[in-house]
């Protein structure tokens, strides 16, 4: 057997004495403190990612239906249903929602040639796992909004 060349060593290697931590319980601890976070931040933000693409979906269909129906009453009736099922998609309730329908150049006459209607969609996202006592009474979320324009074609009401 041959002879090493570094001869073992004795005594405690660190200033402190012999290193007496354990790893995998040090491991275990600072990943749990910064694993935790991180998961409920990607949940967080998907659920506010749904929620942003179903208000986007809703007003831009809601748009759609109100610009080719054939009167103000139906057009409205139409651009709510659109919300509700747009909304419903992505399993938000349609109580929650905030429809607000704008017409430009005319405010009083929306189905007007070439007049532009826009439409704007709000709702709250709940955050997940966040109790009502702490949001006093409702739950804590993030509210989000999305318009939508179409333009009335110029051939509307010739039919």
């Amino acid at each position: 057997m041959r002879p090493s060349r570094h001869p073992a060593r004795r005594g405690p290697s660190f200033p402190f004495g012999p290193e007496t931590g354990s790893a995998s319980l040090e491991f275990i601890t600072a990943g749990l403190i910064l694993l935790v976070p991180l998961v409920y931040l990607v949940l967080a933000l998907s659920v506010v990612q749904a929620g942003t693409l179903a208000v986007e979906g809703a007003a831009r269909q809601a748009a759609r239906v109100y610009v080719q129906a054939p009167n103000e009453a139906e057009a409205a009736t139409r651009a709510e249903r659109a919300v509700r099922f747009g909304l419903a998609d992505y399993g938000i309730p349609a109580r929650a929602a905030h429809l607000r329908i704008r017409c430009e150049p005319a405010p009083a006459a929306c189905l007007t040639r070439q007049g532009r209607v826009v439409v704007t969609v709000g709702v709250v996202v709940a955050l997940p796992l966040v109790p009502d006592l702490l949001s006093l009474g409702r739950p804590a979320g993030i509210p989000v909004q999305a318009s939508a324009t179409q333009t009335v074609s110029r051939f509307w009401g010739s039919r």
